[in-house]
């Protein structure tokens, strides 16, 4: 059976069993729609959260981020699992015992106020929808290499499964369609993982393996990682970071964004009792960190992969450097190139030292090649490093990060079953959270905006209508964005969390443990946090993320104070605390009934089923 084949039987068995749960699990009600009935188990409840939260970006761009950048980029993974506590001891069992469905329906009433409700609307949908860019550019890497179509179709395909199960399931279908990914997600993650780990250090369990001696040099595999990358002039793979400010403000950043995700705080409406919000946060940690302990592994090794195979002599124990650099692969003559000069697909088979993997992905066009100084060899080093007595005139091969996770089982020449699962797991990372996130936005257009604000008295039947109506807009938007995204999908995906962390985060955590935050103060916190953080990135990345629009070079020497874009969403949000408490104590006190219903909503003893307002 071709791989070909071997990855359609595991990706259409997926698909089937989403579709098929979705329809067994179909909304029939707006509160089905919208929370899933409200009678979710704990446990359940953890596993869908985990799906809902290991996005794209944790599945397939974050070890490929680790490979990258090494211990500069293990900030991810501090601050999206510190997040997770965060949400688990300061927000999820508050909002639950509130008893309401939506975000801003909780700022709408706490702040009483339809304009907070508003600003609330639009901050979701901003951070959403820039988060669900991420996952669609991560959807369109795997169909496009799995499915063997392009990036466009990829990601048209996965909108089409997204909108089969999401708009015709709500959140009652996401629900145990997501209890499925994340089974997929995991297995498909961690097997890969374990036969890598065994093939470079003999140990099975990745995590301890990778501090494990690598097999073919005898030294420890970081050890030997550090040595390879620095030959290659890279900094070390384990180097501290220079920007220690950065990289605290940008852990932070991620901290606060993953709070205040409103895909991931509606999973907390769900559950019976307050109790059982509580309970599903500790289990959707444990959820996740199967994965999180699991990816620095996988970034690691499959850095180590990637090298050794342009430079099979680095490998083992080196002698002589200048010689295993020079012995780099070779590849066959090239006669037709791109505009750019870099080799078309079919030029890569001319030459037997060209693994497959190279072939195969170099079609996608996420790993592309020129034979820049005419040797017949392929390079790939630091193109800042000067390696000219080496005569070599450039890095001449490019990898996009994404495909770090997905190559990693062919890179490893593991069995054509394992691709195809991980193929399956990778594709489940992005549907989960983009099924997660659209019903947010669905929901804040439907339930906050709709019914809510403009038309009360709008029947169920045309409620859920306008839900399914506006989840199709916004697929439709998150579409075409997919098709021309800001960067990686981890990168992507930072920027909605510093969206969120500055505007909707701190609004959540005063309007809970601040009796004395009234309207005026949440919604010029807010709206001072969003406003900020959204000129600070659009500065470097340009307005809207259209390429160049940009007023200023996204490089650490423009950068204030040496804060990136990335970090700014941890200023933004001490901005909206500074801004609304500031606003709030120039203006008169909330009414008693909004003090009296924050000081019953932060004792969730004594609330079993939540208190509907």
């Amino acid at each position: 059976m071709s791989q070909f084949a071997i990855n359609l039987l595991f990706v259409g068995a997926s698909f089937a069993l989403y579709i098929g749960i979705a329809i067994w699990a179909r909304a029939g009600s707006t509160k089905d729609f919208y929370v899933a009935g409200g009678g979710v188990h704990p446990i359940t409840n953890g596993m869908a959260t985990a799906a809902d939260w290991m996005s794209a970006a944790s599945f397939i761009s974050m070890a490929g981020l680790l490979a990258s950048g090494g211990y500069a980029n293990s900030s991810f993974l501090m601050g999206w699992t510190g997040g997770y506590v965060i949400l688990a001891m300061l927000l999820a069992p508050y909002l639950r015992k509130f008893g309401k469905f939506t975000v801003p329906d909780f700022i709408g009433d706490r702040f009483y106020s339809n304009t907070a409700r508003f600003v609330a609307i639009v901050c979701l949908i901003v951070a959403s929808v820039t988060y669900v860019i991420g996952q669609m550019t991560g959807a369109g890497v795997a169909f496009s290499r799995f499915l063997e179509v392009s990036n466009t179709w990829g990601i048209w395909i996965a909108a089409l499964i997204v909108f089969l199960y999401a708009v015709f399931g709500g959140m009652k279908g996401i629900t145990y369609t997501q209890v499925a990914q994340y089974v997929v997600l995991i297995i498909a993650y961690t097997i890969p993982a374990i036969f890598i780990a065994m093939q470079l250090t003999g140990n099975p369990i990745p995590m301890f393996g990778m501090f494990s001696t690598h097999t073919e040099s005898g030294v420890p595999l970081l050890e030997k990682l550090d040595e390879v990358v620095v030959a290659l002039g890279f900094q070390d793979y384990t180097a501290d970071v220079d920007n220690k400010l950065n990289m605290v403000l940008f852990t932070l950043s991620l901290m606060v964004g993953t709070a205040g995700l409103p895909h991931v705080i509606i999973r907390f409406f769900t559950v019976p009792k307050v109790a059982d919000a509580r309970w599903s946060a500790g289990w959707a940690l444990v959820f996740i960190a199967l994965l999180y302990l699991t990816a620095p592994a996988v970034g690691s090794m499959a850095r180590l992969n990637l090298t050794t195979t342009i430079y099979p002599d680095l490998a083992g124990q080196v002698e002589n450097v200048e010689e295993a650099l020079q012995s780099s692969i070779q590849h066959g003559e090239i006669t037709t190139t791109d505009a750019q000069g870099y080799a078309l697909a079919e030029e890569w088979t001319n030459h037997p030292d060209v693994p497959e993997w190279m072939v195969t992905w170099a079609e996608t066009g996420l790993i592309q090649f020129r034979d820049l100084n005419n040797d017949g060899r392929i390079q790939m080093y630091n193109d800042s490093a000067d390696f000219s007595e080496l005569g070599w005139a450039g890095s001449e091969l490019e990898v996009n990060n994404d495909i770090m996770v997905l190559a990693n089982p062919e890179i490893a020449n593991l069995p054509g079953w394992v691709i195809g699962l991980i193929a399956a797991g990778g594709i489940a990372a992005a549907l989960s959270t983009a099924a997660g996130l659209l019903l947010a936005i669905s929901s804040a257009i439907s339930h906050d905006l709709i019914k809510t604000m403009i038309n009360p008295k709008i029947s169920e039947k045309g409620e859920m209508l306008a839900a399914r109506i506006s989840m199709g807009g916004a697929i439709l938007l998150a579409t075409y964005l997919g098709l021309n995204p800001p960067g990686f999908a981890a990168q992507t995906v930072a920027l909605a969390f510093g969206i969120a962390g500055a505007s909707l985060f701190p609004a959540l955590m005063m309007g809970i443990f601040s009796k004395r935050m009234n309207s005026k103060g949440a919604i010029a916190g807010m709206l001072a946090g969003l406003i900020t953080t959204l000129l600070y990135i659009f500065t470097y990345l340009g307005w809207l993320f259209i390429p160049g629009t940009n007023m200023l070079a996204n490089t650490p020497d423009n950068w204030i104070l040496g804060i990136s874009p990335l970090s700014f969403g941890a200023v933004g949000a001490m901005i909206n605390f500074a801004v609304a408490f500031a606003v709030s104590s120039a203006t008169e006190e909330p009414p008693q009934e909004i003090q009296d219903l924050v000081e019953s909503v932060r004792y969730p003893k004594g609330a079993g089923v939540a208190v509907d307002h």
